[in-house]
């Protein structure tokens, strides 16, 4: 979305699209004891949208308890601005699918994803939501809810760790700020796949843990 011939007092239109002339006006203004943050407002809208995503868990089986535990004093996922569960498709961002979906499940599943409001995300939990885990080769159980709605993030385990799960998140947040809120379109991204931890978020992890 372009703006068109815009008229800001004191900025002529040739100057606008200046970064060398904005430059010096956000110095002169600091130089001046003036407090300046510049930036678009699409990073705004998605600094905050990244940092209060509202999840609407849910957790069918053992994966589940994972992701209490992630929410429990010990890993506190409250800090990173995602702790709010919403028990409304409605007021939701993102679906978190962790444990097994059966046949009978999922147009319960593809139900409450079609009533979410753009833009959504899904995150996969533990093998089960990814690929059917253990009940591959059963004849009740889906292999993957990807075959059933578009998947942003995949945290593989049996169950994954509360470590994974942060990371997951984490890799959502990225993405979520690096979209256009206003205009234009997105790119429609791969799924991010998060093979393994990092050796120094787990260290900062158990340092926050003592």
């Amino acid at each position: 979305m372009e703006i068109k011939n815009p008229k800001i007092k004191g900025i002529p239109f040739d100057e606008f699209k200046d970064n060398e002339s904005l430059e010096a006006l956000v110095k002169e203004l600091n130089e001046g004891g003036v407090n300046v943050i510049t930036g678009s407002l699409d990073q705004l809208i998605n600094w905050g949208r990244a940092n209060s995503l509202w999840s609407l868990t849910f957790a069918t089986s053992c994966c589940g308890i994972e992701f209490m535990a992630v929410g429990c004093a010990r890993y506190d996922f409250a800090r990173f601005g995602f702790e709010v569960t919403r028990n409304s498709p409605r007021q939701a961002d993102l679906i978190m699918c962790a444990g097994t979906i059966t046949n009978k499940m999922a147009p319960v599943f593809k139900r409450l994803y079609d009533q979410m409001a753009e833009p959504k995300y899904v995150i996969a939990v533990g093998g089960c939501a990814i690929s059917g885990g253990p009940f591959k080769s059963s004849y009740h159980v889906v292999n993957g809810i990807d075959r059933i709605v578009p998947v942003d993030v995949f945290v593989p385990g049996c169950p994954p760790r509360p470590e994974a799960i942060l990371y997951g998140m984490m890799q959502l947040q990225r993405k979520v700020k690096v979209e256009k809120f206003l205009g234009g379109v997105n790119r429609k991204e791969k799924p991010i796949v998060v093979t393994d931890v990092p050796e120094n978020f787990k260290q900062e992890i158990k340092e926050e843990e003592q």
